[in-house]
């Protein structure tokens, strides 16, 4: 009788926290959703653009900035300095996301999301306050140890939604980062040094006159400041309260007890509504490592070419570039964006249940090799037709970086279970952030140098700065074929 009388409080007990587990409450409205969760899907958007704008809204007009702190000797040198700035971001995500993954899987995904878009509104805002090279750099790496929202919102996407619309969800974290990046440029393109572009609207005794890079800034944290009291509303999706139950399957839980393991045919144990696969180490779950490698290297590549396209835009045409204010830059970024955000979220779809994930993400990175190779030439064009081919190339480019991303977030969820799932792309986000921490600094260098070998007999000037672009995305290209990732599908 005694020992009934605990089964019985034990189940109630179980029973109560699955009615009060947020986790579990996602997992029943899940299987209740009729259409597209758009409210959900809002939600991710929202985070999502919020961590991408910070990140790129800089490149239009860091190329000025360090002009204007006097630290670069000769023009050519701007770019060197200007890709440090851009690295310390990177170097400080890189020593945190695994902090900010484990955090994630153990309180919650909402916490951390509500941590992130707050430092955002802060480092932010101080950023567009520099006076300094080095103030600068220290912000940015601060701004980067407290950015945890792109790895959180990638595993939050995954969860959120039932497993029909997995894809969707994840393809707009990608399609809203993507935007972010394109949209974060345009917004500093229009908008830096405000008095002497707009100067009906601003004084030349304004604030803006005093900190002309401020604007950007201000206006991307007062979008931030909206999505954290948005994010107030948002569904937590960790099973939280049902760790009790969890427990009892996790050797290493306190109320381990293996004679109420129930295994199913899958050597799947059950936890409510939930299904809890077996855990081992996350670096010793080869297909997971095998997708952060090759989304490192593509990682590398594209934050090395957003960092190059816009010093090779802003450029002087003596020099190869394009002799583009940081304004048609940024109109060049934001017509790609609109673009991106069409080819995403109606063609790509239908095009990944089509092919499948693999053939979307090698046929993305083999075409953006040949791609690639025509930009040295594009600067040979003038007026309408310079414009016109580059916002061409800019769409097909972005859309095909893109489609490479969302696939790589896609394999990278399903390669764990939903209790590895923030640590998983904390992971992810670290190695990612150290490869992206070259590549900033590493394109300035590359391309400060390729401005300084104009004649040179082999690929003189920016065809070299493409040419090493090629190389590293071509190195992408053969990781994919990793045997591995061919068996999380």
């Amino acid at each position: 009788m005694v020992d009934d009388a605990r089964i019985v409080l034990l189940e109630k007990k179980e029973d109560d926290d699955h009615q009060n587990c947020p986790g579990c409450n996602i997992d029943r409205l899940k299987q209740e959703q009729r259409g597209i969760p758009y409210m959900n899907l809002s939600f991710i958007w929202l985070v999502s653009l919020c961590t991408a704008l910070p990140i790129s809204s800089l490149f239009p007009y860091l190329y000025f900035m360090i002009r204007d702190f006097h630290i670069a000797k000769q023009e050519e040198d701007i770019g060197f300095y200007a890709g440090f700035v851009a690295s310390s971001f990177m170097i400080g995500r890189a020593l945190t996301s695994i902090f900010w993954g484990k955090l994630a899987d153990r309180y919650g995904r909402k916490p951390i999301i509500l941590i992130g878009t707050f430092t955002v509104i802060i480092f932010n805002t101080l950023f567009g306050l520099s006076t300094s090279f080095w103030f600068a750099i220290s912000i940015r790496f601060l701004l980067g140890c407290f950015n945890c929202l792109l790895g959180v919102i990638r595993a939050y996407a995954s969860e959120v939604v039932s497993e029909e619309y997995t894809a969707l969800s994840l393809s707009v974290v990608s399609t809203s980062r993507g935007i972010g990046l394109i949209l974060g440029p345009a917004i500093g393109g229009y908008l830096a040094q405000p008095a002497e572009k707009y100067p009906k609207i601003f004084s030349q005794s304004s604030v803006f006159e005093r900190f002309p890079y401020f604007l950007p800034s201000l206006v991307i944290s007062v979008y931030a400041t909206g999505v954290l009291i948005a994010c107030w509303w948002l569904p937590e999706t960790l099973h939280t309260r049902c760790r009790v139950a969890q427990d009892r399957f996790n050797p290493d839980g306190p109320g381990y007890s293996p004679n109420e393991v129930n295994n199913d045919e899958n050597g799947e144990e059950g936890c409510g509504d939930q299904k809890i696969k077996s855990e081992g180490s996350l670096m010793r779950n080869r297909p997971l490592m095998a997708v952060i490698i090759v989304y490192c290297v593509f990682s590398l590549q594209e934050i090395a070419y957003s960092e190059i396209f816009s010093l090779w835009a802003v450029s002087d045409r003596s020099y190869g570039g394009l002799s583009f204010s940081s304004q048609d830059v940024g109109e060049v970024l934001a017509i790609s964006g609109l673009g991106l955000l069409v080819f995403q979220l109606l063609v790509y779809p239908p095009l990944e249940k089509t092919f499948g994930l693999l053939v979307i993400i090698r046929l993305s990175a083999f075409m953006l090799i040949p791609l690639l190779s025509c930009y040295p030439s594009i600067a040979k064009l003038s007026g309408v037709a310079l414009h016109l081919v580059i916002n061409c190339a800019s769409i097909v480019k972005n859309a095909l970086s893109i489609s490479l991303v969302t696939g790589l977030f896609i394999l990278l969820n399903k390669a764990v279970p939903q209790s590895q799932r923030g640590a998983a792309n904390g992971i992810s986000m670290t190695a990612m952030s150290i490869f992206k921490s070259f590549g900033p600094a590493g394109g300035g260098v590359l391309f400060s140098w390729a401005q300084k070998r104009q004649v040179a007999t082999f690929l003189p000037g920016d065809e070299m700065v493409f040419f090493v672009l090629n190389l590293v995305q071509l190195v992408g290209l053969i990781l994919t074929f990793i045997p591995y990732i061919s068996h999380i599908q």
